[in-house]
Parts: structure tokens; sequence; C-alpha cells
């Protein structure tokens, strides 16, 4: 590829004033996207910014094949998930929350006072959010860690189910 070719067809860095927010919204939740095929030539990935005020909470919804990924910035995430919402886990500054294609979910603000700012990274560039009104939702859902080799059971909580 030529130098010049390069040039429009390089690196491209979409600065934080240029983020789109028209997007496919959640109730509860602000997105924006950053990268996709019109505003950086992508084509496979998108990826944008999500933020939910204090004591707010999405909509159950799904994202159809994609799966995402969700880095928390800041503030403190309590992901709920499943038929009936009944898991749920939490993830603070620095952690990766992998969300796989057709899970029902919902993002939860844990804090009282402080937004939840985070990256969210898709594995497709369809606007796909399918909101769900999901019956007899878990009022106390099972809490997960995940377990393996590399991450073993927390010694102060209860046991957890394998993910």
């Amino acid at each position: 590829m030529s130098e010049t070719k390069w040039r429009l067809h390089g690196v491209r860095v979409v600065h934080a004033g240029e983020l789109d927010t028209n997007t496919a919204q959640t109730p509860g939740m602000n997105r924006a996207a950053a990268v996709t095929y019109a505003r950086a030539g992508a084509e496979k990935i998108w990826a944008g910014t999500v933020v939910i005020h204090p004591k707010a909470k999405t909509g159950a919804h799904h994202h159809g094949p994609v799966e995402s990924v969700i880095y928390v910035v800041s503030g403190r995430a309590r992901m709920k998930w499943g038929d009936r919402l009944e898991y749920t886990a939490e993830a603070g500054p620095g952690d990766f929350i992998y969300i796989p294609p057709y899970v029902p979910h919902q993002e939860i603000n844990a804090s009282d006072d402080e937004p939840l700012s985070c990256v969210l990274c898709r594995s497709g560039q369809e606007p796909v959010v399918v909101n769900l009104d999901l019956p007899n939702v878990e009022p106390n859902p099972e809490e997960v860690h995940w377990v393996d080799n590399i991450h073993p059971e927390p010694k102060d909580k209860k046991p957890a189910r394998e993910c």
C-alpha cells in the first residue's frame, strides 16, 4: 500500500468530543459510539462509551449474536444476568466484563453518588439492542465468581458455581 493510502486509511483517532450519541439506547444508560464503520472504517468491531448515572439501572436486554466487553473506567458496576436475572457479579475500575451472545442482562450503577463510566466494545457493527420485559425477575440473585485455575474462589465468599 502506498504512503498516501496509509495516510487516509491508517490509524484513526476519535477524540472525546467526536463521539456519536445517535446510537441504539437502552433505558437507564447513555451510549456514545467512537469506533464504527462510518466514523473510523472499522468493519468487524464497534467501540464506544457507556455512562450510567448514580442509583440508575438499565432495563433487561441482550445484543443478539454480538459479543460485548465492558471495561470499567470509574464507579462500581453490578451486573445481573439470566432468564430471570437470577445471577449477579460486581466490577470496579480496571475490571473487564464479558457478555456472550443472547445473554439477557442488566447493568446497574451500584453507587448512590458516583456515575458509572465504562468503555464498551462489541464484535460487530450492527447496533443490536433487544430490550426485554422479563416476568418473575429474581429478587435475590445468586452471586457468581469466576473460578478456574488462575482465579480461585474468594475465601470470604460462599462456594460459587463454575462459570
